[in-house]
């Protein structure tokens, strides 16, 4: 059974350059890779700078993903929130966020999706996480320590298939090898550039897997309205659960 993943900061659908607020562009690119899971990071929902739209639903609706879970990581002093969602073409049976805040830095978090995909007749239960995580080195370490320490994830048997995906914010690519393998994990085989948009030197985003899935292949956006619509480019991921 074969899956594509896409994971996307979509920068509140605020473009990288021109600073205009054109969620089009960001359907257009999610769109163009017709994906079975949608992890989304700075998700805005009734802020004034995004004309009060709830852009997880906006996007889960233009893209027809009916299956949609969202959590704010932080409240805007002039109304509104954004954080993290999960859009899917398979069903959810439960979700929920852990937060990952260090005090006194931002709000961060990683949402969690536990999907029923059918195949062939066969439902396989795979567990989707989504997160976004801070700026700082030794933030980072700690957030993930404590996503690895988390439930469910501490419980799941080691076959279940587990995707961890989103911003990583990892400058340097080191992340994943030091605390992630270790784990259990597999990574993409060389870290992807996708920060900025407009000429990427950074490899902010990244994919792991986990259990009974493997990833087949990752790439990076080259579509031209993906390097206006954010200050990200997607990455997009197929994986093959076993």
């Amino acid at each position: 059974m074969q899956l594509r993943l896409l994971t996307y900061n979509i920068h509140k659908c605020i473009g990288g350059v021109d600073r205009r607020y054109q969620p089009a562009r960001i359907h257009e690119t999610i769109a163009h890779y017709s994906p079975d899971f949608v992890l989304l990071q700075e998700v805005d929902a009734d802020a004034a700078r995004s004309n009060r739209d709830r852009q997880v639903d906006l996007l889960g609706n233009l893209l027809g993903m009916p299956y949609r879970t969202y959590f704010p990581n932080v409240r805007l002093r002039q109304g509104g929130e954004y954080g993290n969602a999960i859009l899917s073409r398979h069903p959810a049976s439960d979700s929920q966020n852990i937060d990952l805040t260090i005090p006194p830095k931002k709000r961060r978090s990683v949402l969690h999706a536990r999907f029923r995909v059918r195949h062939d007749g066969k439902t396989r239960t795979v567990h989707v996480y989504n997160l976004h995580l801070g700026l700082s080195g030794l933030e980072r370490k700690v957030q993930l320590r404590r996503f690895l320490d988390s439930h469910p994830f501490a419980g799941l048997d080691a076959h279940t298939p587990v995707i961890v995906a989103g911003d990583f914010n990892d400058v340097w690519g080191t992340l994943g090898p030091k605390l992630l393998v270790p784990a259990g994990f597999r990574g993409m085989s060389m870290p992807i550039s996708t920060f900025p948009a407009y000429a990427p030197v950074r490899a902010l985003d990244a994919v792991y897997v986990r259990g009974d899935v493997d990833i087949v292949h990752v790439f990076r956006s080259k579509l031209d309205v993906a390097r206006r619509a954010s200050d990200h480019l997607p990455l997009v991921a197929d994986v093959k659960i076993r």
